[in-house]
């Protein structure tokens, strides 16, 4: 299989069958992100050639006679192909509708098990596709995008070069809505910082509630010293959340959230995992933030953060 780098994928498709279709990131900006410094490049579009090897590679799961030799001698079920496949890079689903169809295409010839295809995506990804293109790639199998939307912050947005506004997430998730295609949005828990944690919390639930994410999978930032954010910070320019102001602005995003979604903490920057169904599950949820909030240390809290490496 061609992979570039450190390989990215939500907790979430950890079945899914990982593909190359790029690699790096189209925008590159984002002060706090780190993700694709390890690259020699900032984008790479992945020739089809290589997705063709890899989907010939892919194919043998199913196939292979030693696989199933082996899958018999041990009792195990038959390998079965992939139910879907999740293009990596940190957003594939910037390509032109005629490269996303060439790949699905291929997807179809090679693993004709798979039922939908998955990837991250920017906001801007989706606003450079008319309504009948993307209406299109749902036929051809697109569905699931994980947008990397961090915040409803305005004011966040800005400062951390995400490229879009609070209103351009509005206005995008209608028309994947629209077209039939779902989708789940990060978000960055302590991206709005220090003493606007709630503010944050607060503006995001408002954006969120205007849409309809089958998920919200949130993260805590976590400063590395290579990032521009790092810098803002040192000239004094920006000042990072607490630990704790971390945790209880989950807590108000989760008491503000009323559309249905999947709430979720997973990956290693989050201090807790927290799990649950909005918005049944918010008394639950938000007692639990509170409880752990009530109890925790600041500086063992600290500790955690310092101790990450990399995500």
């Amino acid at each position: 299989m061609h992979f570039h780098g450190t390989i990215w994928r939500p907790p979430y498709e950890a079945e899914s069958l990982l593909l190359q279709a790029t690699a790096g990131c189209t925008h590159h900006a984002c002060k706090f992100c780190t993700l694709y410094e390890d690259l020699p490049f900032r984008f790479r579009m992945s020739p089809l050639e290589e997705i063709e090897a890899d989907l010939r590679e892919a194919q043998l799961w199913g196939t292979d006679p030693m696989a199933m030799l082996s899958a018999r001698l041990q009792g195990i079920p038959r390998p079965q192909g992939p139910r879907r496949v999740f293009l990596v890079g940190a957003n594939p689903f910037v390509l032109l509708p005629k490269r996303l169809e060439e790949i699905a295409e291929l997807v179809r010839r090679y693993l004709p098990t798979v039922e939908s295809i998955g990837c991250f995506a920017r906001v801007t990804d989706v606003g450079l596709k008319s309504g009948e293109e993307l209406r299109r790639l749902r036929t051809l199998g697109y569905d699931g995008l994980t947008v990397g939307v961090e915040t409803g912050d305005d004011r966040a947005l800005a400062f951390m070069n995400k490229g879009c506004q609070a209103r351009d997430i509005v206005e995008q998730a209608a028309r994947l809505d629209e077209a039939g295609i779902s989708y789940s949005f990060f978000y960055l828990a302590g991206i709005s910082g220090a003493g606007r944690g709630a503010e944050g919390a607060l503006r995001s639930a408002e954006i969120f509630n205007q849409t309809r994410p089958r998920r919200i999978g949130s993260s805590m930032l976590t400063v590395f010293p290579s990032s521009e954010l790092y810098r803002e910070i040192q000239a004094g320019n920006w000042k990072e959340e607490s630990e704790l102001e971390k945790l209880g602005e989950l807590k108000t995003l989760v008491e503000h959230m009323s559309v249905p979604t999947r709430f979720e903490t997973e990956g290693a920057s989050n201090l807790v995992r927290v799990r649950g169904d909005l918005p049944e599950d918010r008394e639950r949820l938000a007692g639990y933030l509170e409880s752990l909030i009530a109890g925790a240390d600041e500086e063992a809290l600290r500790a955690y953060r310092l101790s990450l490496k990399h995500l």
